[in-house]
């Protein structure tokens, strides 16, 4: 096991205790991650308790069928954006049911970057009982180091709103 995969094991179970103990479920829905967030969390023994549902909505039209994203919203900003994140993660957990959830959309590379939207950006979008919060990074490396950084930094916003909760 890599140091990469022991920080991301270590944050799923700090996850997993955080949603046990404030009883709740989280969901998933991510593009360039292809299933990374949900792996990891899935990873973990008695996930079951927490998890139920992931999405991977790689293509515009996946996000458009499963989790409700407009197509207006894609047309006029991109897949990888604040507004398309926002509604990722409002349709999976209003899908899901779950109270808490993450959504990922960005250019892992090694091709596919733009000026505006360079290989390395990633949009996440983070929602806990109806409130969102989105964030854009810039990781550095190539895809595989973009695709692991991007699900470090979704499991540690996931970690950082259960704590915020009273």
């Amino acid at each position: 096991m890599t140091n990469a995969d022991d920080r991301v094991r270590r944050l799923a179970i700090r996850l997993g205790e955080l949603c046990v103990e404030r009883g709740v479920s989280v969901t998933a829905a991510e593009s360039c991650t292809g299933g990374g967030v949900a792996a990891a969390i899935t990873d973990i023994a008695g996930s079951s308790r927490y998890f139920e549902t992931g999405y991977v909505t790689y293509s515009n039209a996946a996000k458009q069928r499963l989790l409700g994203v407009p197509g207006e919203t894609l047309d006029a900003h991109g897949a990888v954006s604040q507004p398309v994140v926002e509604a990722m993660v409002e349709g999976a957990c209003r899908d899901s049911g779950a109270r808490l959830g993450v959504s990922v959309s960005g250019v892992a590379g090694p091709d596919g970057g733009s000026a505006e939207k360079p290989v390395g950006t990633v949009w996440f979008a983070f929602a806990v009982d109806g409130r969102l919060e989105a964030d854009r990074q810039r990781f550095a490396g190539g895809r595989d180091e973009v695709r692991q950084a991007a699900v470090v930094h979704a499991l540690e916003g996931l970690i950082r709103l259960l704590e915020s909760l009273t």
